[in-house]
């Protein structure tokens, strides 16, 4: 993407100490003092990047980006050692408390979004709002929707050629088989799975992709894709969540406004994700976003998410005044 202006470059970072041997990475951006947000990446595993910078108001957010256990700029790199959602819940109370922050706005999306959901309903009086994109309650059943039955149906050439980079043996339940590669020991096979794990999931996101080939080779130096490798590791432990627990703990957030933001044809977090969830959080506002899929870049997508982020904002701020 084009080089951002200065307003939407860090003004701080810092590693944190989140004890268990983790260190995150956080940077500050925007306006120091300003109404704070706290943007959850996805993944689990992909860390924050530029473009996330861009959803808010440099002039009024004080928004604090982090790298979660594992990934990106944090330490150490793809360790899943001590690498739970109870641990990343609370790495977030550190950071608040590091910060001064007496409470914040929770943005994120896919797995940022469950991520919000759980710290939101643990720590409801420190949450001013939320604004959640492309849904996910961290369930077994949205994993095997998500990995198998929908490709299966939807995309089931690039289906098919997800299952062909597996040996025949392996191939009647790719998931177990490709999760098993995933949190084996490094070698071949693993950096093979993540690559090839990582151009399916990056095809499945958009709408139509421009690139949906699987790599059936890779070379010996290239870069393992991080994202697949914390992603197989809580998917294996069912994301940490008991099963249907997000929903079921809806009700802490009565008082928490909020803002689902949920493209049509997701084929990762479908729709039907989002409306379950809409329905027992009163206090939240669905949007649908026809004609886009589960990237955070799919059209009109960020500027829902940017009209939200603003509107609830004013909201927090008239309550508070």
């Amino acid at each position: 993407m084009k080089t951002l202006p200065e307003s939407f470059r860090p003004f701080d970072a810092r590693m944190l100490d989140v004890g268990d041997g983790h260190w995150l990475y956080v940077e500050e951006v925007g306006l120091r003092g300003g109404r704070p947000i706290l943007f959850l990446h996805g993944g689990p595993g992909s860390g924050s990047q530029v473009l996330h910078r861009t959803l808010f108001d440099p002039a009024r957010d004080h928004v604090f980006l982090i790298d979660q256990r594992g990934a990106g700029r944090s330490h150490p790199y793809l360790s899943c050692e001590a690498n739970t959602t109870a641990h990343l819940i609370e790495d977030l109370e550190v950071i608040r408390t590091h910060f001064g922050i007496a409470k914040w706005m929770i943005v994120g999306g896919s797995w940022g979004s469950t991520l919000a959901l759980a710290y939101a309903q643990k720590y409801p009086n420190r949450v001013t709002a939320l604004v959640l994109r492309a849904l996910f309650l961290g369930t077994d059943e949205e994993v095997r929707w998500a990995f198998v039955d929908g490709p299966r149906i939807f995309r089931p050439e690039l289906f098919e050629a997800f299952c062909s980079r597996l040996p025949t043996e392996e191939r009647a339940d790719p998931l177990a088989a490709y999760v098993k590669r995933l949190t084996g020991s490094l070698g071949p096979d693993r950096t093979a799975a993540a690559h090839a794990w990582n151009a399916y999931e990056r095809a499945l996101s958009e709408l139509a992709p421009k690139n949906a080939a699987i790599p059936s080779e890779v070379a010996d130096d290239a870069r393992l894709p991080p994202t697949p490798i914390i992603e197989a590791h809580y998917i294996k432990h069912s994301f940490f969540i008991a099963p249907g627990e997000l929903l079921s703990n809806a009700a802490r957030l009565r008082d928490i406004p909020g803002a689902i933001i949920q493209g049509r044809y997701d084929l990762l977090c479908p729709p039907k994700n989002a409306h379950a969830l809409a329905s027992v959080w009163p206090a939240a506002r669905l949007e649908i976003i026809d004609h886009a899929g589960h990237s955070m870049t799919e059209p009109g997508v960020m500027d829902a998410m940017r009209r939200s982020i603003t509107n609830l904002g004013n909201s927090a701020s008239e309550r508070h005044s």
